[in-house]
Order: structure tokens, then C-alpha cells, then sequence
């Protein structure tokens, strides 16, 4: 179905792709796997007609395609579903389907109920639970990318991208997604799939290509190969354990939790954390371990419990009040609600604590803003290492070592930590480890919520595990395992 035979491309000063080539069947689900600048999403928008090739060829069903565009291989049948769904939020489900070709009436207005007709159809063929008169800003992540699928195969796609398809996505919500890939898959429809999560790779696919730098590692059937194996040939050293070995040194309580009650969504919570800990929160989508972080800081309202911060107790009516009293929140939407991607690093890492950089005048002092900045950009290893960069042009580990920078460049003492590492590859992911132990190290606390149990299991002290808004069991790490972990999680 598709040959992509020694493409190379250059940008100025980097040469992002050299003589990459690659063979997918017909109906095939083929992986491309590497860490974060490997290629492979410049590949995949060579392919889709966003960047012209250098050098090389594309065949499509034994067709060399020419002169690309995005138009173009629209036509040709190439459909790619990125990370960032490509949506219009306060349009129906049927508006976002036919997006750029919505059918006229005789009078050339928008015919409304043919389009929402033909969207059923669609997704009835599709066998996907969607009304197509739904607002997409009213549906969940799971089902706004069964959108975007309906999009692409009401446009006949014959080859499907999808680019970090699952990043945002629970357990439960990931079957949905595989069960829908499968079937189409049967059915004759091609897919090519990123993802960093490699269990992923596993469940789906039946080949895979590793790229690293812009060039290919190897290719081969996902049955050879082990998750070992994969790390090793993505980073081009052999990583055993990813986690970093620290030793313990748990001192007082510094947050305590009693009967924490949101009505309908987290009921009866009770925990302690104390300095130098990592307390973990394990479940699956919608236990309410988001809920507990949000309820922590002030970012929801509660119905009933307390809150200590070292032994005081407290009430925070937003945010800021949680901010001010010395916690930080780094939330599972960075680029929602971690980041002010318009803006540089600067602007990032100083925001939360302004009051730091003013001079007796109050006013801000950029000179310093910038020293602290790139402070962190060092300790951190952040790239690219300019402290101007706008962080919506940084991979997703660089943006969020930068979340975690501006909460330690705010004297920080209690981190909440939603999804650490998602949609992060796996060296990046190691440096994130890393940051977490010095922070632990240097005394900070960390309560963090995680939907990969080996990460719990690897970085935490101890695991508490919520099911269905409820608090399950709460284990110190030499207690539990995955097993342990899922039982609680679903009984």
C-alpha cells in the first residue's frame, strides 16, 4: 500500500531525515518508534503532503506520487490524526466531519440536515457511539478522536496516521480506541501508529521501524523484539532500569488529608505525605486521582474534609492561594493548563512567582528573569537552550521539564504531579526521573497521579489507589506489585 523509499530532508542547519525507507501492507498497523526529534513526525508530514521531500519517493498502491500537497494527498487517500486533535470545539460532531465541504442546498445555503444524515451514516458504518448533532467541546477525549476518524474515513482514507493517539487517554478509553483500529484495519484500511508507549506496540501492532536522529535504526516484526530491546535500539545504549536509585529519607508530615469529600466525584480521602516522599496515586480513568490534586490546591471546591499544611490546617479558595502557600501543580494538560505557549521560557518559568524578580521599585527585572531561567536550562538540560525559545516549538519532555522548572524556580515545598511523563519518550522520561529524585532529594514532597503502573512502581514511597472517586487501599512499595495494584483498582 505504501512505500516510502530514501526520503531525505533538510532544514536549515539540520538534517532531520537521511535515507529513511519504509514498506506497509495493505490493512496493516505498522509502528514507528523513537524518542522525541527521532523523524518520525517529519516523516509522516512528508507523507501527508505538510513538507516536501529533498530527496526520494513515494509510491502509493504502486503509484509514485509527485509535486505533494496537503490537498493533494487528502485526494490520495492519506488521512493524519495528531496529538492535538484538529477540532473545531463549539461545533457539532456532523460540522466536523464534513469540515471544508459541507453540502449547499439549491440556494447555495448550508444544508444542515443532509449533512447531519450523512454523518450518521458515517458513523453508523463506523459502528461509533457519537450523536452527530453533539457539541465536540461536550465529549470527552476518547470520543473527539473518534471524530477525527470519522473525519478521515468519510474522506475514503486508505492510509491512517495517528500520532500519539493515546497520550490523553485511560485504559478503558484505549480499548475503545484499539477495538475501532482493528476493525478498520480487517477491513482494508492501512495505519501507521506513533506512540512512546510502548506496551502499545505490543497489543497492535505487526511491524515497526526505529528511527534516532533522523535515521533509521532498523526495521522488523514486533514479535522480535522485547521492550528492552526497543529502549535500547531508541536511546542507542542499553537501559536496564530507567528509574533512578535513591535512598530514602522520609522526614514529618508536611500535608494532611482527612475525609476530603467532593459530592459525585471523590468521597472520604484520607492520606499523609511527608517530606521527601513521593506518594503515588494509582486507578484507572476517572477514579477521581486528578480530582484529588485539584481539590488539594484549590482548584475545585470541596463538600467536606480538612486540609493541613504542616499541621496548620487550610482552606484555599483558588489556586493562588494554594500557589502562595507553597504548593505547585503540574497538571495532565501542559499545553492546556501548564504553559502559556505563545510565550518564551522566560515568561514560563517566572509567572508564577513574579514577586521574586522585582526591583524595590516594583518593577520586574528581565536581567534576572533571565539569569534564573537559564539556571534551570542548564540544571536541566533543557533544549533547545536559548531562554527566548517559545515553548510551543519544544518537544513535550523539554515543555515539561520547563512546568517543573517554574515550580522550583518558586520555591516550591509540595509538588502535585499529574501524568508526569505523558507523551514523553523514553530518554526524556529518564531525565524527568531524574529531575523528581533531586527534588525529592533537596526535600521537596511530591503527590503524583500516574495511569503507568511500572512508573508508579518504579519512581513512589508509597501508592494509594482510588476506584470509582473511593480510596481503595494505600500501600508502602514494598508491599505491592501491578497485580495488587489493578485488584484494587477495579474491585
Amino acid at each position: 500500500m505504501l512505500k516510502m523509499n530514501h526520503i531525505s530532508k533538510s532544514f536549515p542547519g539540520v538534517k532531520a531525515l537521511d535515507d529513511i525507507s519504509i514498506s506497509v501492507e495493505k490493512g496493516e498497523i505498522y509502528a514507528l518508534v523513537g524518542e522525541n526529534g527521532a523523524g518520525k513526525s517529519t516523516l509522516m508530514k512528508i507523507l501527508s503532503g505538510a513538507y516536501s521531500l529533498d530527496s526520494g519517493e513515494i509510491l502509493l498502491d504502486g503509484e509514485k506520487i509527485e509535486n505533494t500537497s496537503p490537498a493533494k494527498m487528502i485526494e490520495k487517500g492519506i488521512a493524519v490524526i495528531y496529538q492535538e486533535l484538529m477540532l473545531l470545539p463549539h461545533r457539532t460532531v456532523a460540522e466536523n466531519i464534513f469540515l471544508g465541504r459541507y453540502p449547499k442546498t439549491g440556494l447555495g445555503k448550508i444544508d444542515y440536515k443532509k449533512m447531519e444524515r450523512d454523518a450518521k451514516a458515517v458513523l453508523d458504518e463506523l459502528k461509533l457511539d457519537l450523536d452527530a448533532r453533539a457539541v465536540v467541546e461536550d465529549l470527552s477525549v476518547a470520543k473527539r478522536q473518534m471524530v477525527e476518524i470519522a473525519k478521515a474515513m468519510s474522506r475514503n482514507a486508505k492510509i491512517v496516521v495517528l500520532d500519539e493517539p493515546t497520550a490523553v487517554l485511560g485504559d478503558s478509553e484505549l480499548e475503545g480506541l484499539f477495538d475501532i483500529v482493528k476493525r478498520l484495519a480487517s477491513e482494508g484500511v492501512t495505519f501507521i501508529y506513533i506512540s512512546h508507549r510502548l506496551k502499545e506496540i505490543f497489543e497492535l501492532c505487526t511491524n515497526l521501524t526505529i528511527m534516532k536522529d533522523g535515521k533509521m535504526v532498523e526495521s522488523g516484526p514486533v514479535e522480535q523484539y522485547t521492550t528492552d530491546i526497543l529502549v535500547s535500539r531508541m536511546v542507542g545504549r542499553d537501559v536496564k532500569d530507567i528509574y533512578p536509585k535513591r535512598t530514602r529519607n522520609i522526614g514529618e508530615v508536611v500535608l494532611s488529608v482527612k475525609g476530603l469529600t467532593r459530592k459525585g466525584v471523590i468521597e472520604n480521602i484520607n492520606f499523609d505525605l511527608h517530606k521527601g516522599e513521593i506518594l503515588g496515586i494509582a486507578g484507572l480513568a476517572g477514579a477521581g486521582r486528578s480530582e484529588i490534586l485539584r481539590a488539594v490546591i484549590g482548584a475545585d471546591p470541596i463538600d467536606a474534609g480538612t486540609v493541613e499544611l504542616e499541621g496548620r490546617p487550610v482552606t484555599f479558595k483558588n489556586v493562588k492561594e494554594g500557589i502562595l502557600a507553597g504548593l505547585g501543580i503540574v497538571p495532565e494538560e501542559r499545553k492546556a493548563e501548564g504553559l502559556m505557549l505563545q510565550q518564551n521560557m522566560i515568561f514560563n518559568m517566572t509567572v508564577p512567582a513574579l514577586r521574586k524578580y522585582k526591583n524595590r521599585f516594583g518593577r520586574l527585572t528581565p536581567a534576572k528573569e533571565a539569569e534564573v531561567t537559564r539556571k534551570y536550562i542548564e540544571t536541566f538540560h533543557i533544549r533547545p537552550g536559548s531562554p527566548h525559545t517559545i515553548t510551543n516549538f519544544m518537544s513535550g519532555g523539554n515543555q515539561q521539564k520547563v512546568v517543573l522548572s517554574k515550580w522550583i524556580a518558586a520555591d516550591c515545598k509540595i509538588l502535585l504531579v499529574d501524568e508526569p511523563t505523558r507523551g514523553v519518550d523514553v530518554g526524556a522520561k529518564e531525565e524527568i526521573y531524574e529531575i523528581l529524585n533531586q527534588l525529592i532529594e533537596n526535600g521537596l514532597s511530591i503527590l503524583m497521579v500516574s495511569s503507568e503502573l511500572p512508573e508508579l512502581l518504579g519512581t513512589c514511597d508509597r501508592i494509594m489507589v482510588m476506584n470509582e472517586g473511593r480510596q481503595t487501599g494505600l500501600f508502602d512499595i514494598d508491599e505491592c506489585s501491578e497485580e495488587t495494584l489493578m485488584t484494587f483498582a477495579t474491585n
